[in-house]
């Protein structure tokens, strides 16, 4: 049985700051999202290897298939967040997609040709790009406005720390099965095992999502008038109408800061590729785990603070300080020869989505029409998703040809979207 609803929360509270409290269900989703990434960074690092290494794909291949997942992931959203905002319901879109994503994890293991990995990967990306929009709608709903930022925060906080304890608990599952962690000759039956395993915590997520979380109650539009003093056009006047959102409907602020999104993730390729360029420098599979890991230990200490800072000093600063990041560690990654220098290029990673990820979804809520706000949040990953396909999908053909190509590539896409922000930050808007 689903829980009753949660009474409707004051999105304009004026209490003090310090003395408002996160809602339990901005709680609850944080706990479904850290024993999801507890399932899918158990095995994410370890689908390039299961590619390359045991099926035998082209790094091509492997950009493919990223490309494809990530983009449907970012470009659903859009669609998701259209039949959120007009059932009115965050709820169950987000369990549909959280309960995709938990499936294909195990069903991995029986695979033994690369397009069934695509399409398990579209299987499990189709669930996110189902679920994020409404996910944060519901996180947004469920706050009020001056302390949104310690929302996204705490849920990115708990994402990656499932992020964190999902390679150690592959780690440890994989030293304890044949063969140990590093064996070669048992990679095959090895990583079957981990994908079959990593089942168990998708499960608990999707429980957890449908016993614990409540939606809050439906409340009145925010008036016309509030909209206007916070800078905010509305786009609807009648809230069962229904439309795309329009280009010229977004705030000017929105709409650069969009492009400038797409330019940077046209060198924001997948994560898999960062895997390949520590498999290319000798990192074993349990070490990569472990690499991994300690990125996200970044993150997890210090997404928390990020989101309140955030909330004090304005969201851009934060986006433009990460951007940077992301260049030189992207430079570093090209220039890297040794397994030290991979090392301290993922712990310096790790800042950078710290600065950047829960940041750019508050960033985005905060910029859209109350009205349309799970579309509107759609709408910026729709823009990461129409980047990154053709992003991964060249940083596989370059990376073939020279595994730096793809890095430097990164790297200047991200100097020159963060000069492009800082230009943004002189004009005046109320949204900074």
């Amino acid at each position: 049985m689903s829980p009753q609803p949660e009474p409707p929360v004051d999105l304009e509270q004026s209490e003090p700051v310090g003395k408002q409290k996160l809602s339990p269900t901005v709680v609850a989703l944080g706990v479904v999202s850290l024993f999801t990434d507890m399932s899918s960074e158990m095995v994410y690092t370890q689908v390039p290897l299961f590619l390359t290494s045991v099926l035998g794909a082209p790094a091509a291949a492997v950009g493919i298939i990223e490309g494809i997942a990530e983009s449907t992931a970012s470009l659903l959203r859009l669609v998701s967040g259209h039949l959120s905002d007009r059932s009115g319901r965050r709820k169950p879109l987000t369990l549909l997609g959280y309960t995709f994503g938990a499936v294909s994890k195990p069903l991995t293991a029986f695979a033994h040709v690369w397009p069934i990995v695509l399409l398990l990967r579209f299987v499990d990306r189709f669930g996110k790009g189902l679920r994020t929009a409404p996910r944060d709608a519901l996180i947004a709903e469920s706050t009020p406005k001056a302390i949104r930022g310690r929302a996204f925060g705490l849920h990115r906080t708990m994402d990656t720390t499932g992020a964190v304890l999902g390679p150690l608990l592959g780690y440890w599952f994989l030293s304890h099965l044949r063969g140990g962690a590093n064996n070669p000759s048992t990679l095959d039956h090895n990583l079957r095992m981990l994908f079959l395993f990593a089942g168990l915590p998708g499960i608990a997520a999707v429980l957890t999502l449908l016993f614990v979380v409540r939606e809050p109650a439906k409340q009145q539009r925010v008036p016309e008038a509030s909209l206007s003093s916070a800078g905010i056009q509305s786009t609807q006047t009648n809230p069962k109408a229904f439309s795309l959102p329009r280009w010229r409907s977004l705030q000017p602020d929105y709409r650069r800061f969009l492009l400038i999104t797409l330019l940077f993730n046209l060198g924001n390729f997948s994560d898999a590729f960062l895997v390949l360029r520590a498999r290319s420098l000798h990192f074993s599979a349990s070490e990569i785990l472990l690499l991994y890991a300690a990125f996200n230990v970044v993150e997890a200490c210090l997404g928390y603070g990020a989101g309140i800072l955030s909330d004090k000093i304005g969201r851009r600063p934060l986006i433009i300080g990460g951007y940077l990041v992301f260049a030189a560690v992207y430079f570093g990654f090209a220039r890297a020869e040794t397994k030290a220098a991979i090392w301290a290029l993922f712990l310096l990673y790790g800042f950078y989505y710290t600065l950047t990820q829960g940041v750019q979804r508050a960033f985005a809520a905060d910029m859209a029409d109350p009205a349309q706000r799970s579309t509107q949040i759609g709408a910026y990953h729709t823009v990461v998703g129409v980047a990154l396909l053709p992003a991964s999908v060249f940083a596989g053909f370059l990376f073939d040809r020279n595994p730096a190509l793809p890095f430097y590539l990164g790297a200047a896409t991200g100097l020159a979207s963060a000069c492009l922000l800082a230009i943004q930050l002189r004009r005046p808007a109320a949204s900074l």
